[in-house]
Formats: structure tokens, C-alpha cells, sequence
């Protein structure tokens, strides 16, 4: 997220702010809900205002490098340094708003292709230079964060003039470097009629290298799968060398090397190119809208709705915080029951004996040809009828499509009111799902309260399987002044060691960078050392995006 228009301390651009005095709803609902909300912080300090530390680079290093890319694609300004030594994670933009910045990258190096990469890794290795892939710089676990490790100065590539696209349409496969942007992937693909099918919240700053890097998913991933699910090859520059595995649909020869690459995070080498399956675009897109009596109802009509095998896109379940909040965060906006009108609604609650403390709300879109996008809304209200579901249309989905990519700006907003705001999300079976949701959401609100200010936790269930499916927690609560990392850490780790115990995924499709260490909590130890053993083997100097993945939690 390095565009010029871009913010370099929150989300997005300039001018697509949300600001909580457009929505006194949220705002009062805020009030309530945290006992009052503090004073506004002062704005972050301007970019150019702040001193990073000292390029670490020799003349000797820096002319290695400047001899492969060119002077004028070797950045050492502090703007420049600075702005690609963040992603957009809870602690990064703490340390954005303070002006307080470290580690700060030594140099920001712009490849034109992957021989420059190649030659720049080379040069990395010998020069004794940690190197940092960088791709939109969305990261909200820290995945971009330029440490050193043993090297004797670190290099951030801007991998962003990596972006040409090819399209076989004999195949439905793209070609496409892996500094290309999700907006500009999709208008390409659209002069074609196709589309890739992943929207990942971040998809207008985020790139197909980075997706790929995370094992990311798109908020469609039901219908589409989430990344992993999409890519067929991958060329990727390691210190050892190329690797590029085979354009096929499917190997029976081992291992998969594909997917070992996929999820990588930059720490085996920098991904320079993806081959990825494209489908013809939808014919037809339904939206449907219920609420639901109660959350275990909801999981259990979302489970129906799924393995009744529907051609379902984008599916979310929010519990009953959650749907409070949508309600006044969705302020100017058509409301969840404007079709049916809340009179009627409020009645039909009334005669089904829905609690309205506890009901939820429920949006799920199909895709696919008209006939059959229109059996399977059909088939989706006599399912959600078996579960006392009340329908409200298809106007909220297409009011949440509209607001799909303008609800992170939200953040901004609230962590200018000094609110602690983050968001986690794991994965598991249908049938452990009810637990981990009540384990995690009370770890989440009894931590807050130790860290120092209790808070608000919510959640949505998404991105769904036959087996089970993403459990998505947000959660705010007042900053401590003067210990925002410290009681964000003590929340983080309290909630992650809660989803490993209750037999969730570290992350569904954040990845794990430096916040969601340590691995071996998801696999074991031999399992990750055998990963490590990998590692070793491609990167034996230790130069791959140091600490990340194979790392340890804390500072370097």
C-alpha cells in the first residue's frame, strides 16, 4: 500500500476516510458499549517529519546492488524507508501514529523482472544482506517487518513492476507476475469475460504474490477456494536458485513442492510469477438475507446450506454483536430489514420468540447461470425456513457488497479514539466450532479486562467447507496510554493460545509472520523441523525475510 495517495499511517487513501461523526449511531452504540469513548489522539506525525535510523549499507553493498537495478530503483530517502518497513497490522500502525519506527529497512530496491531479482538475491547472499519481499504491504501480522537477522544490513524488493499478465484461454490460466495488484488482475481479466474469483479485503492494495506468500482467501472463497486452491504453479528465486514447478492440473510425484512455496512468506525466496486457474465470469449473482433466532442456529443452517452443495460465493454468519454493530455502522446505508420494513420484521420475531439480544444475522450470495442461481436461492429459503429463519431480501447483500472494501477505514477512525482494535480469525470442524467460538470470545473479553479496559468482542463465521469453516473474531476495548503493545501482546497471546487449545487453525488466511509465532504450535516440532531443514537447504545464510514463519515471537 505505497501509492502516493495512500495513507502511510492507516488504511487506504486519503480520501476515502470514515469518520465516526457520520455514523452517531456507532458512536453512541461505542459510548455505551465501552463506558464512554476517550478523547481524540493527536494525528500522526507527517512522513517527512520523522528521522529514520542510519542507512547500514557500505558503499560496497549498495553499489552491488545499484549495478543490477539502476541508481533512480535503489530508494534511500526516509520517506521511502520508512513507508516499506510497515504493513497495516495493530502494532505497526502504533508505531506509525508514534513516530517511534523500528527496525527501519536499509534501502528500498525495485527489480524489473525476475532476472534482476535473481541477481539482486545473489548479490544479497554474498553481501551478507537480509532481504524482505514486498509486495502491497497489507500484512496485519507483522510478515513485512525489515529485521536483520545475522545479516549486516536488511533490503526491502518492491516487487510492484512485476505485474505482466497472460491469459490462455484455451487452459482458463493467467500467467502473472507477482507484484500485479488485484484491481488491475480483474480489469484485465474482465476484457475477457473471466475473473480470478479471489477479493480479500485488502484486494484493491494487495498483490497475487503476496496472496500467494499468506495462503490468503477472498471474501468468495466458498465458491472459489481460497488461494492455494487457485494456483497451479509458481516460480520463485531462492539463494540457491530458481525454483519453477510444473504448469500442470495435477502430479502424483510426491510431495508437493507447489504447495511447500505457497504460504512461504518470503522466508524460502521471493515468489516472482504465478500461474493461476481463471474461471468464465457468472452469469447471475442472487443475494439472500435472514436473521436467525440465535447463533448455534446459524451455524447449523450454515452448515446445511453448504453441504446441500449450493453454488454458494460469499457466505457470513454475524453473531448477535456483531449484527448490533453492523446495524449503526451500516448508518446511511440501506438497512438489514429495510425490504420487509422492521415493523414486520419485529412482529415476525415477536410470533417465532426470537430474543432480540440474541439474533443474528445471516448473508449469503450464489453464483453461477440463471436457472441456477435462481433454484439454488429457492433451495436456500426452504433450507433456512427448516430453521425458523426470517428472509429479508436481497438488498442488504448488495449494501454489503457496496461497503465491502470501506470497512477497514473504520480502523483508522477508532484507533484515532484511542480504542485497541484488532481482528483474528482461525478455522475448524463443524462439529468443534460452537466451543471454539465461546472459548475464544471468553479468552478475548476476560484478557482485555486483565490487560487493563474491558472491551467488546464479535464475530462471523465464514469462508465455508463440507468439513467446517473460518470463525472471524474483531474485538476493541480502550488503549492503555502509555502500554498499547504490552496489553495488545497480552490479548494476542491469551486468544491464540486459546485457539490452540480448543483445536482451531493458527490463522485461516492471515498467515503468521512475526504475531503468530510460535509454528510449532500448529504442527508440532518435528513437523516444523523438517520445514526448517527446507529452509536451511535454500537459505543457508539466513537472508529470506528473517524472523518470519521459522522465527521466534518477540523482538529480534
Amino acid at each position: 500500500m505505497t501509492d502516493k495517495h495512500c495513507r502511510w499511517a492507516g488504511w487506504g487513501r486519503e480520501t476515502d476516510a470514515l469518520k465516526l461523526s457520520d455514523r452517531p449511531k456507532l458512536q453512541a452504540y461505542l459510548a455505551e458499549t465501552l463506558g464512554g469513548l476517550p478523547p481524540r489522539a493527536e494525528e500522526p506525525p507527517p512522513l517527512e517529519s520523522i528521522d529514520a535510523a542510519p542507512s547500514r549499507l557500505s558503499e560496497t553493498q549498495l553499489a552491488a546492488v545499484v549495478e543490477i537495478v539502476g541508481d533512480e530503483q535503489v530508494r534511500r530517502d526516509n520517506a521511502s524507508r520508512l513507508k516499506f518497513s510497515l504493513g497495516k497490522s495493530y502494532p505497526d500502525l502504533i508505531r506509525a501514529r508514534s513516530g517511534r519506527i523500528e527496525p527501519v529497512t536499509d534501502a528500498v530496491v525495485s527489480p524489473a523482472d525476475e532476472a534482476q531479482v535473481a541477481a539482486v538475491v545473489e548479490v544479497a547472499a554474498r553481501r551478507h544482506l537480509a532481504v524482505v519481499p514486498f509486495g502491497g504491504g497489507t500484512s496485519v501480522v507483522g510478515g513485512v517487518d525489515p529485521r536483520m537477522g545475522s545479516q549486516q544490513a536488511v533490503i526491502t524488493l518492491d516487487l510492484s513492476r512485476l505485474n505482466e499478465l497472460r491469459i490462455d484461454e484455451n487452459s482458463l490460466l493467467i500467467d502473472v507476475g507477482a507484484g500485479a495488484f488485484g484491481p488491475d488482475i480483474e480489469a484485465t481479466l474482465s476484457t475477457a469475460d473471466l475473473t480470478l474469483g479471489h477479493f480479500p479485503q485488502s484486494f484493491e492494495f494487495s498483490t497475487i504474490g503476496g496472496w500467494v506468500a499468506t495462503r490468503g482467501a477472498g471474501q468468495n472463497s466458498t465458491r472459489y477456494g481460497k488461494i492455494e486452491d487457485l494456483v497451479q504453479a509458481v516460480r520463485i528465486v531462492t539463494p540457491q536458485g530458481r525454483i519453477e514447478t510444473r504448469n500442470v492440473p495435477a502430479s502424483a510425484t510426491g510431495p508437493s513442492v507447489l504447495q511447500a512455496m505457497i504460504g512461504s512468506e518470503g522466508t524460502l525466496g521471493v515468489i516472482t510469477s504465478v500461474i493461476a486457474r481463471v474461471r468464465r465470469r457468472a452469469e447471475a449473482t442472487a443475494w439472500r438475507a435472514f436473521l436467525v433466532g440465535d447463533f448455534e442456529v446459524g451455524c447449523r443452517l450454515l452448515r446445511a446450506l453448504e453441504q446441500a452443495e449450493l453454488p454458494l460465493a460469499v457466505v457470513r454468519l454475524s453473531d448477535a454483536e456483531e449484527t448490533r454493530w453492523m446495524s449503526k455502522a451500516s448508518e446511511g446505508r440501506p438497512s438489514l430489514v429495510t425490504r420487509l420494513g422492521k415493523w414486520y420484521v419485529q412482529q415476525t420475531m415477536r410470533r417465532r420468540g426470537f430474543e432480540s439480544a440474541e439474533v443474528c444475522f445471516l448473508l449469503a450470495s450464489f453464483e453461477g447461470s440463471k436457472p441456477t442461481v435462481r433454484l439454488a436461492a429457492a433451495q436456500a429459503q426452504r433450507i433456512a425456513k427448516r430453521f425458523g429463519a426470517i428472509g429479508l431480501g436481497s438488498s442488504p447483500g448488495k449494501g454489503w457488497q457496496q461497503d465491502r472494501f470501506r470497512l477497514p477505514y473504520l480502523r483508522d477512525e477508532l484507533i484515532a479514539r484511542r480504542l485497541m482494535v484488532d481482528t483474528l480469525e482461525t478455522a475448524t470442524t463443524w462439529s468443534n466450532l460452537g466451543s471454539l467460538y465461546e472459548s475464544v470470545r471468553e479468552t478475548l473479553a476476560r484478557s482485555m479486562r486483565e490487560s487493563g479496559a474491558a472491551g467488546v468482542v464479535m464475530c462471523h463465521v465464514s469462508h465455508l467447507y463440507s468439513s467446517g469453516a473460518s470463525l472471524y473474531f474483531t474485538y476493541m476495548a480502550p488503549q492503555v496510554q502509555g502500554q498499547e503493545l504490552s496489553q495488545w501482546h497480552t490479548v494476542k497471546q491469551a486468544t491464540t493460545s486459546a485457539i490452540v487449545a480448543g483445536g482451531g487453525a493458527i490463522s485461516h488466511h492471515h498467515g503468521i509472520g512475526q504475531d503468530h509465532l510460535p509454528l510449532e504450535a500448529e504442527d508440532g516440532p518435528l513437523a516444523v523441523a523438517a520445514m526448517v531443514a527446507a529452509k536451511e537447504r535454500l537459505d543457508p545464510d539466513g537472508i529470506m525475510n528473517p524472523g518470519k514463519l521459522f522465527g521466534r515471537p518477540g523482538p529480534e
